[in-house]
C-alpha cells in the first residue's frame, strides 16, 4: 500500500480529531456520566453511602407529589408561550411583510428581545412588576385603578403567568424571522390568483398561507414548547428558587445543586431529555405525514 496515499487519506481525519476529543470530553462523557448517577444513590453529603439502586431514582420522581406539581407548573408556562407566541410570531410576520418605509426599522426593533440575554430580560421585567415602583402598577396608580401595590410575583399563578409571558416575549422574534422567511418564498401568483378569484386577504391567510407554512409552524411550536421546558434564568431573576415559580428546570437545580442529591438529580435530567424526545420524535412524525 502506498505510505503517501494513505498519509493522504488519514489527513482530514487528524484535522478534526481535536474537535472529536473536545466533543468527547464536554458532551459525551458528562451525558454518559450523568446516565451512571441516575441509576445510584449519590448525595455528595454523603459520598461513602454511594451505591448502585437501579432505577429506584427514577421510580421515587413518579411519587413525588412535588414532582407532579412542577409538571402542572412547566405545563401553565408552556401552554401560555405556546399561545401567546404562535399568534404574536404570526401576526408580527405578516405585519413586517407589509413592504414600507418603516419595514427595516420594525424589523431591527422586534429583534431586540431575542438578542438580550435571559438573566436581563428577566431583571428588566422584574423592575416593571415591581409592588412599589415597577411600571405596571404606576400606570394603575395614574388611572386610579388600585390604591394599594399589587404583588404580582407573590402569587404562584401570577408568577407563571408572567413567567410565561416574559418568556414568550423573548422567544417570539425568531419565531416571527423563521415565519416571515417561509411567508416570502411563497410564491406572489397565488395570491393573486386567489385576489382575481374573489378571495378575500383573510381567506388568503387561512386557506393559501397557514396550510403552507404548517411545517413552519411545527418548528415554531417545537421551538416555543422546548424552550419553555428549558426556561431558568428568568424564573431565578423574577422569583428565585422559590416553590411559586418552581418549573421542571428549576425543581432539577434545587434537587442536584441545593441538597446534592447528585442522582436523584441526574435521574431527572434524563427525564426532561426523554420527554424533550418524544416531542421531537412527534414532531418528526407529523412532518413526515404531512409531506407524504
Amino acid at each position: 500500500m502506498n505510505i503517501k496515499k494513505l498519509g493522504s487519506r488519514s489527513f482530514p481525519y487528524f484535522l478534526i480529531l481535536p474537535s472529536i476529543l473536545i466533543l468527547i470530553c464536554t458532551v459525551l462523557y458528562p451525558v454518559f456520566l450523568t446516565l451512571m448517577y441516575s441509576f445510584q444513590r449519590y448525595q455528595l453529603t454523603k459520598p461513602y453511602a454511594r451505591k448502585f439502586i437501579g432505577t429506584q431514582n427514577y421510580v421515587d420522581i413518579l411519587k413525588d407529589g412535588n414532582f407532579y406539581d412542577v409538571l402542572i407548573n412547566t405545563g401553565i408556562v408552556v401552554g401560555i408561550i405556546l399561545i401567546v407566541g404562535i399568534i404574536f410570531s404570526f401576526l408580527t410576520a405578516l405585519i413586517l411583510n407589509r413592504q414600507n418605509k418603516l419595514t427595516n426599522i420594525l424589523t431591527a426593533i422586534a429583534i431586540i428581545p431575542w438578542v438580550l440575554p435571559p438573566v436581563v430580560n428577566g431583571v428588566i421585567w422584574k423592575f416593571i412588576f415591581y409592588p412599589e415602583f415597577g411600571l405596571v402598577n404606576k400606570i394603575l396608580y395614574y388611572f386610579n385603578l388600585t390604591d394599594s401595590p399589587i404583588l404580582w410575583l407573590n402569587t404562584r399563578y401570577g408568577a407563571l403567568i408572567i413567567i410565561g409571558l416574559i418568556v414568550a416575549w423573548r422567544t417570539i422574534p425568531f419565531c416571527t424571522i423563521l415565519l416571515l422567511a417561509n411567508i416570502k418564498a411563497i410564491p406572489e401568483d397565488i395570491f393573486e390568483a386567489a385576489e382575481v378569484d374573489g378571495a378575500t386577504t383573510f381567506e388568503q391567510i387561512k386557506s393559501i398561507m397557514i396550510p403552507i407554512l404548517f411545517p413552519t409552524f411545527l418548528i415554531v411550536i417545537t421551538n416555543l414548547v422546548l424552550t419553555g421546558i428549558n426556561v431558568f434564568d428568568e424564573i431565578v431573576a423574577l422569583v428565585g428558587f422559590r416553590k411559586l415559580g418552581e418549573t421542571y428546570m428549576i425543581y432539577n437545580y434545587n434537587q442536584t445543586f441545593s441538597f446534592f442529591n447528585i442522582g436523584y438529580g441526574s435521574a431527572i435530567s434524563y427525564t426532561i431529555t426523554i420527554i424533550c424526545g418524544i416531542l421531537g420524535l412527534i414532531y418528526i412524525k407529523v412532518l413526515k405525514r404531512r409531506t407524504v
